[in-house]
């Protein structure tokens, strides 16, 4: 079952709904009862499962509404942005499976999560981070997402060493 399935979000194209500004790639809307994200299908899809997990950022951590809906902003990015799109990265990206799959570059990022390769830029320079620094399976929850990504690791180190 989905994410948006457990929490009551459903996740709409635009060209149904049509609530999408000109500048907006998504949107997160509460109708008083259940959420509602709107995504632009007019573009790729690698950049639209970044801006459903962004604006699943919105939500699941409780950003403040505005005007009765959460819009992502092009021009500058606020804390609210940023947090939202470390929820997305984190979530499309956990640094321990793509360290597990020794995909630190933004190419190889981009091609396992699918992901934009502008999203995956910004994943692998944290990653640089991340593995310098080598301290992973520290917190029992990163531990956690290991464990639940065992089989999808496992297959992906098998597909790798057949090329």
């Amino acid at each position: 079952m989905s994410i948006a399935n457990k929490s009551n979000i459903q996740i709409v194209k635009n060209s149904v709904v049509n609530l999408l500004r000109a500048t907006e790639r998504g949107i997160s809307v509460y109708d008083g009862d259940k959420w509602l994200i709107v995504y632009d299908d007019n573009i790729k899809t690698s950049v639209n499962r970044f801006t459903i997990a962004h604006e699943f950022g919105h939500i699941f951590l409780g950003h403040e509404l505005k005007k009765g809906y959460y819009a992502r902003t092009f021009d500058n990015k606020p804390e609210v942005e940023q947090a939202a799109d470390m929820f997305a990265a984190r979530l499309l990206a956990p640094a321990c499976v793509l360290h597990e799959l020794h995909a630190t570059t933004a190419e190889k990022i981009a091609e396992i999560c699918n992901i934009s390769i502008q999203a995956a830029k910004h994943r692998a320079e944290r990653m640089a981070i991340l593995e310098a620094r080598n301290k992973y399976y520290l917190h029992p929850l990163e531990r956690q997402v290991r464990k639940q990504f065992e089989d999808y690791i496992k297959e992906n180190r098998s597909q790798s060493h057949n090329l």
